[in-house]
């Protein structure tokens, strides 16, 4: 559905009209005309690495467990996104999702739900090796790792966890257990790991996995980020345009976040996700729901709603769903990253979900 269909045009870079009531519909819509059909989920805040560019050596104050979504509340509530909100697509996220308790059965539950929705996960790979046939069997569509380095001591000094080969075994676990397309997620940064973008391309190729470069976004705990380190989507392009020919994919983009390019002609592609310099905003659809129930109209969001109040006051399920389309009709129309007060989210990337 698109927003001519609804009838409000989309004003990129603009605010929707303050206090506008919101037309009867029953999805994710809000005043720009987008609506959300893909919510990420986040399982917990807990993370098995410690990447310098997302939270200190020391990890961070996790969630006490009181807090955290029991498996319950959080299947009730994507039960609600689906069969209420419109959901059809739900990224598992964390910090590292793999650390979750019971998680096959989650993934068996959600996917077990009608509409059926497609569920993907996002992880480190760390422990997948072990349980991708089992997520393969529980409903799981497709996962997507990330990995900013196939070089084994680059990989222990940007995550302090000596764990490449973990993530490797991971990676070909889930291709084996037909988990695909497998992805892989890759940050460059300045000075760190900005020579391996072919390198990175050409394992990727040559593995089948499809590699997703992604501009380094300011999400850190530390508020450490800085425009001048991140590797931009134009670098990105080229430093592979000096080892790879590419050229345009040829099918519409859509709303999905990555631009792709064909690789040497193809069949093979990558994609790079610019968040930062080639914001995609006014095509969202997106929706999140953190590991202890608050819902984010939008990654860098600094408003949420929280669910699981409602959840364990007892509301019923139209009582949430109204409170998740009022959270979702107030998104703006962007990031405002690029934007002279833009403020950093409190919660970092692990806590918000990826």
């Amino acid at each position: 559905m698109t927003a001519v269909d609804l009838g409000f045009p989309r004003v990129p870079g603009t605010r929707g009209q303050t206090g506008a009531p919101r037309p009867e519909h029953p999805g994710l819509l809000d005043s720009f005309g987008r609506v959300a059909t893909d919510l990420r989920v986040s399982l917990t805040d807990r993370c098995n690495l410690r990447c310098t560019y997302c939270m200190p050596a020391e990890g961070l104050d996790w969630l006490p467990g009181e807090q955290v979504l029991t498996d319950d509340e959080l299947v009730r509530l994507m039960r609600i996104a689906v069969e209420q909100l419109g959901i059809t697509d739900i990224r598992l996220t964390g910090g590292e999702p793999l650390l979750r308790a019971g998680l096959e059965d989650i993934v068996g539950r959600v996917t077990a739900l009608q509409p059926r929705p497609r569920v993907s996960m996002t992880t480190n790979g760390i422990g997948l090796a072990k349980r991708a046939a089992g997520l393969a069997a529980a409903g799981l569509d497709r996962i997507n790792v990330s990995l900013d380095t196939i070089d084994r001591a680059r990989f222990a000094e940007l995550t302090r966890r000596d764990r490449l080969p973990h993530v490797l075994a991971g990676l070909a676990a889930a291709r084996d257990a037909g988990l695909s397309p497998v992805k892989v997620n890759a940050v460059l940064m300045r000075g760190l790991n900005e020579d391996e973008a072919a390198p990175l391309l050409r394992f990727c190729l040559d593995e089948g996995y499809h590699l997703r470069f992604i501009e380094q976004m300011p999400l850190d705990a530390q508020h450490g980020w800085s425009r001048a380190d991140m590797i931009t989507a134009a670098e990105i392009l080229e430093k592979l345009g000096e080892a790879f020919t590419l050229s345009p994919f040829p099918a519409a983009r859509g709303g999905a976040p990555a631009e792709r390019w064909l690789v040497d002609g193809g069949p093979g592609d990558v994609g790079v996700i610019a968040s930062v310099t080639r914001p995609f905003c006014a095509a969202c659809e997106r929706t999140r729901l953190t590991a202890d129930g608050a819902v984010r109209s939008c990654l860098f969001s600094n408003d949420e709603t929280d669910l699981r109040a409602l959840v364990r006051g007892g509301a019923r399920d139209e009582e949430v769903a109204d409170a998740w389309r009022a959270t979702m009709w107030g998104k703006l129309a962007g990031h405002e990253i690029n934007e002279a007060g833009f403020a950093q989210p409190i919660r970092p990337m692990s806590a918000i979900g990826g």
